[in-house]
């Protein structure tokens, strides 16, 4: 969903930066349910308050429910084809492909001095090493929010 979001909100729309992107995809796994949803409720939110949110929030559920209904219809009478499990194993390659993208295009933008370079570093081993994800996301805030505060004094 990120490069999406980051097409679609910064480059063809322009209502909101690849900051304010990054921003809202740290709120969004922060938050229960899917980031996506998430992520668009905080740009709806941003551009028509409840209205937005809620037009936000209805125009990323409906569509990926009535798809998945389809799909679920059908899908059992076609999965014991070969093209199929092919297909599956070439979305399965995209997608680590826009991950890695998103994951660039982030680290261009969050990532501006040494000390950001350190919160990432921490970060990345405390995934490595099996931490839940809100430790390093709530780390991560509160390491920032410290070193603003400190570079203010």
């Amino acid at each position: 969903m990120l490069p999406l979001i980051q097409k679609e909100l910064v480059q063809k729309f322009g209502w909101v930066t690849d900051e304010d992107v990054i921003d809202y995809y740290a709120i969004s796994q922060s938050l229960p349910g899917l980031i996506g949803v998430n992520t668009a409720m905080l740009v709806g939110y941003k551009k028509g308050k409840f209205p937005g949110l809620a037009a936000a929030a209805l125009g990323m559920t409906c569509p990926s429910i009535l798809i998945i209904l389809a799909i679920a219809m059908f899908i059992t009478n076609f999965l014991h084809l070969e093209i199929v499990s092919c297909a599956f194993n070439g979305i399965r390659v995209a997608v680590a492909a826009l991950i890695v993208n998103s994951a660039v295009s982030m680290w261009k933008s969050g990532v501006k001095d040494k000390a950001c370079f350190l919160i990432f570093l921490a970060a990345l081993l405390a995934f490595s090493f099996g931490a839940s994800p809100i430790v390093p996301v709530v780390a991560g805030a509160a390491a920032g929010i410290f070193l603003r505060e400190r570079r203010r004094t």
